[in-house]
């Protein structure tokens, strides 16, 4: 196995490389007759060649994991794009304590509702 690469990168790519082989891809390196022939031309064989030749045109992108605080970030902002106009209903009849708690405001319609009801919460 090539240094650098893991186990399922070096699978990946030798199978890559191994398919445009058979697929009659030209060779990137020279190899006598005499060696294609006790490899039995196989094309995994010849992909594994090459690799370790280190002359495939292939590189790999690890992404790097993300801070906590910027994928903090990005999921607030994705949950504030998601509900978009409800946030803006739900910040007009909430109000946020000085604990931090939301607390549901009284809605005049509500009100005006029970007392034409002659019913009160409060009872």
């Amino acid at each position: 196995m090539l240094a650098g690469f893991t186990k399922y990168e070096t699978a990946r790519i030798l199978g890559a490389r191994a398919l445009q082989i058979s697929m009659n891809a030209p060779l990137l390196i020279k190899i006598d007759k005499e060696d294609l022939e006790k490899i039995n031309y196989d094309a995994l064989k010849i992909a594994e060649v090459e690799l370790n030749s280190e002359i495939l045109p292939i590189s790999i992108k690890r992404p790097f994991p993300q801070k906590k605080e910027e994928r903090l970030k990005r999921v607030v902002a994705k949950q504030i794009s998601e509900k978009g106009i409800e946030n803006k209903e739900a910040e007009e009849e909430s109000e946020i304590s000085e604990s931090g708690e939301i607390m549901e405001l009284a809605n005049p319609e509500d009100e005006m509702a029970e007392e034409e009801s002659g019913t009160d919460e409060s009872e």
